[in-house]
């Protein structure tokens, strides 16, 4: 059987392969930074000490970036959809991904929606498509982040500091059908309410 000493190491080793594979680069720095820490003390407790400077090295690199990241201001635009080759184009590339959380089937072509990209940082990051459903109601088809830019800021930014977008324009409802539910805990952190809307199952929020 392996050494308590040596299960430090494999463990070190499987958190640092998870960590490759975070597509959000906050929880990749995270994970990373863990692991690179727990291979570092590993370095310690075998005397390989070139082991425990590099990982100590590669602890630091991930601080500075993890520091960058929560310290830069960023910068979110809302532009509504006027390039519709790109908007294909978009849709093409995410698709897939966002099957794993939202329904699809709907028509999202149609005329008289309401569509717009979440820009942060000058790249579109997000994705917004919602269709009237009455005079103050607001049925969101699609509400979609880019797996990078998933830390919950764009959601915070469309569904409070810009809030004001759809009370404008007269809506003081918003709906959204049941998704997975990665999409459903999503809602609820957001403020959605699970309910009933012409005998449906919806989620609300009230703006």
């Amino acid at each position: 059987m392996p050494s308590l000493v040596e299960w430090i190491g494999y463990i070190a080793s499987l958190i640092v392969l998870i960590s490759l594979v975070m597509s959000s680069v906050k929880r990749l720095r995270w994970i990373n930074l863990t692991g690179s820490l727990i291979f570092a003390i590993y370095g310690v407790l075998i005397s390989s000490y070139p082991v425990a400077i590099m990982n100590l090295g590669i602890v630091l690199v991930n601080t500075y970036y993890l520091y960058q990241i929560y310290s830069k201001k960023d910068l979110f635009e809302l532009i509504p959809i006027q390039d519709h080759a790109y908007f294909e184009h978009f849709i093409d590339v995410y698709k897939k991904d966002m099957s794993e959380f939202i329904n699809l089937s709907h028509d999202i072509n149609q005329k008289g929606l309401i569509k717009f990209f979440v820009y942060r940082n000058a790249v579109p990051a997000g994705l917004f498509i919602g269709k009237p459903m009455t005079d103050d109601k607001l049925d969101i088809w699609v509400d979609y982040t880019t797996p990078m830019y998933r830390d919950f800021k764009i959601a915070e930014y469309i569904y409070t500091k810009k809030k004001q977008v759809f009370v404008d324009q007269g809506y003081k409802t918003l709906f959204t059908k049941p998704g997975h539910e990665k999409h459903n805990k999503y809602l609820e952190k957001m403020g959605f309410v699970l309910t009933t809307y012409k005998d449906e199952p919806y989620y609300s929020k009230e703006i």
